[in-house]
């Protein structure tokens, strides 16, 4: 006999009482141990900071005198709009106040805001910042809204409000027209 085959004989020997192991019908998807893993791995998910999709900035935010008036307006925007805004002859269409938030809750509701406005095709708006006379750091809230409104490129315009809106307290936003308002007014003034 060859060593190959006196192998091949004591491995028989060696498994003559061992028995087939009996096969389970279900399948076992996770074991008690991996539960714990993905209860782990969900609280470190919870756990991470969400991304901020919000662009304005937090920092080198020049400040206003509480009684400035606060303008800007984009190239292109038509004088006599501007001047219609700065008189308060638009409808305001939707407001947000910031009296008593933080800046940090200021930039959350300014940001979500101007998100808002132009999801609902909003044309213009009035934030009202207050002056902040009286504060240890006064016109805080209106300097920020004077830093961060030029950064949406959907604000074409803004200026300080007139007396009974607010005077320097708060400030008329002129937002751009939404791509289904153009297409509709395209379409009321091109029709045959």
């Amino acid at each position: 006999m060859t060593s190959k085959q006196a192998d091949t004989v004591d491995f028989f020997q060696a498994m003559h009482d061992v028995k087939p192991i009996a096969a389970d019908d279900r399948v076992l998807l996770a074991s008690p141990a991996d539960k714990l893993n993905a209860v782990r791995r969900r609280e470190a998910a919870v756990a991470e900071p969400v991304s901020d999709s919000n662009f304005l900035s937090e920092y080198h935010i020049e400040l206003q005198d509480p009684n400035t008036v606060l303008e800007f307006k984009r190239d292109g925007v038509q004088h006599g709009v501007y001047r219609s805004l700065r008189q308060g002859k638009y409808p305001i269409d939707a407001r947000l106040d910031l009296h008593r938030m933080t800046v940090e809750q200021a930039r959350a509701a300014v940001f979500q805001f101007i998100r808002d406005c132009m999801s609902n095709d909003i044309r213009c708006a009035l934030i009202t910042h207050g002056k902040g006379e009286g504060r240890e750091q006064p016109a805080l809230l209106k300097s920020c809204v004077a830093h961060w409104l030029p950064e949406f490129p959907e604000v074409l315009a803004f200026h300080s409000a007139q007396k009974h809106h607010g005077a320097t307290g708060a400030t008329y936003v002129l937002l751009r027209k939404s791509e289904r308002k153009k297409l509709e007014n395209w379409e009321k003034h091109h029709k045959k």
